[in-house]
């Protein structure tokens, strides 16, 4: 065995989770329980429509977080309660968030100074001119060159 698969060197995710995160899990699990149980459908059922084996629909309910993220969401999906992790971390409602943003905010706001443009240091009337006169179908247009900017 490689000194790298030790078993004795593991540490469960179990032992590393947050004591309020290990009671949210537990009644999570106990909720996905008691939701199956009062649609009347037995573990089997409910594994087969997710499409997972009955072991892993086990251990969801047994809260085991060293299952998928995705098992958790076709679990609820299938016994109809939609699309809730959707919603779970909504940035309209993440107040920490929104309060950062205004933390962010500059005290005051300058206007910067517009940069030179090539385009803007042509006098408009010329450019009304040429365009005219291609609208017009004037050939002569062409062959012009265009005045040297005064900037």
């Amino acid at each position: 065995m490689a000194p790298y698969m030790d078993p004795y060197m593991r540490s469960s995710v179990l032992d590393v989770l947050p004591l309020n995160v290990k009671r949210s899990m537990t009644k999570f699990g106990n909720d996905l329980a008691t939701a199956r149980r009062k649609r009347g459908l037995t573990t089997l059922t409910v594994a087969e429509r997710m499409g997972v084996a009955k072991n892993t629909y086990l251990r969801v309910e047994k809260e085991d977080p060293s299952v998928g993220l995705g098992v958790y969401a076709m679990a609820l999906f299938v016994l109809g309660f939609g699309d809730p992790l959707g919603n779970i971390i909504d940035v309209s409602r993440d107040d920490t968030a929104l309060m950062l943003n205004e933390e962010r905010l500059p005290k005051r706001v300058r206007m910067k100074k517009p940069g030179k443009s090539k385009l803007l240091s042509v006098p408009l009337v010329f450019i009304w001119a040429t365009v005219s006169r291609l609208v017009r179908g004037d050939t002569a247009v062409r062959g012009e060159v265009m005045p040297k900017s005064r900037g």
